[in-house]
């Protein structure tokens, strides 16, 4: 039994199923992992795949008791990896950060600061995207640390813990008559065309369901990934905006007013989510120490360990 067998076996499983996808992202060939799947199979004397003629149909039962196991072997073969690396090399390494533009731009510039300040030797790389391909970017190990608002917590294999609150806010250009509602209500937003987040990013769903419950059917001009592409088409006097109230600053976004919205919509959490099972690296529990203070590293290994109940703030 080889640990490439192993990765050949999870990866046709994470693939759904399609050799050739997983022969592509492991750079290797279909045939050549179907050869090895079978001495794998051969090896244990078991099925792992169901089969229709050369294609996988789906996973045997025992089949899914050899994928689990497979999946931990190859998490602590990689756990051995970056604990032996960090032994060897002291304070050097690379530390891959995946985080929605919001935390990007608003929120992560000051840590980011600081840790490189720490840790001059670190490598640290930040990757932008969606809340679900941050979640996918760790689940597959191609992140460390993982920070959104959205989907984080529908990952079992995912430990999740909350690391602030946030409200939205209501942006519209000076002088706008909105700005002379007071308080602001649903039912006037829904008069005007509004400009928010794209389905899916940053508290979107939960502007959805304020309106729903009202029975209101808001008039959503335009939807964008960031709200500085927001905060440019309300300056271009194309809408109302909703967007983070971490996103608003009154100097910077000259003219421009923002109005509170936490009576409107939920409040939302920002959440950082690390692989289940993953060695934490001293550096690590630096970087989640200067975003999330509250988040010593006690708190994250019984996390990582299952120990205490969920962490509330």
């Amino acid at each position: 039994m080889k640990l490439q067998q192993l990765r050949y076996i999870v990866e046709i499983q994470r693939q759904g199923l399609n050799v050739s996808e997983a022969a592509e992202s492991l750079y290797t060939s279909q045939p050549g992992i179907s050869k090895q799947v079978k001495l794998l199979e051969d090896e244990l004397g078991i099925a792992i795949f169901e089969r229709s003629g050369k294609r996988f149909t789906g996973v045997t039962e025992p089949g899914k008791v050899v994928l689990a196991i497979a999946e931990k072997i190859l998490r602590e073969a990689e756990n051995l990896k970056r604990a032996s690396a960090e032994f060897a090399t002291g304070e050097s390494g690379r530390l891959v950060l995946a985080a929605t533009h919001t935390q990007a731009r608003y929120a992560l510039p000051v840590v980011v600061r600081d840790f490189v300040a720490q840790h001059p030797t670190v490598k640290l790389e930040m990757h932008q995207g969606s809340p679900t391909q941050i979640a996918e970017w760790v689940l597959a190990g191609e992140a460390d640390i993982g920070i959104a608002t959205e989907a984080l917590d529908q990952y079992a294999q995912l430990i999740t813990l909350p690391v602030r609150q946030w409200s939205h806010c209501v942006i519209a250009p000076e002088g706008h008559s909105i700005l002379k509602s007071s308080p602001l209500s649903l039912a006037e937003l829904a008069k005007w065309p509004l400009i928010t987040y794209d389905t899916a990013f940053t508290g979107r769903s939960r502007i959805n369901r304020a309106f729903e419950r009202i029975g209101a059917q808001p008039n959503i001009a335009l939807t964008a990934l960031d709200a500085d592409v927001i905060k440019t088409y309300v300056s271009l006097g194309l809408g109302l905006g909703i967007i983070s109230a971490l996103a608003f600053d009154a100097q910077r976004d000259a003219g421009l007013v923002a109005v509170d919205a936490s009576h409107l919509f939920e409040s939302n959490t920002t959440r950082l989510a690390l692989r289940r099972g993953t060695y934490l690296r001293r550096y690590d529990y630096d970087l989640i120490a200067l975003f999330a203070p509250h988040l010593s590293k006690r708190v994250v290994e019984m996390a990582m360990h299952g120990g205490g109940a969920e962490y509330q703030l």
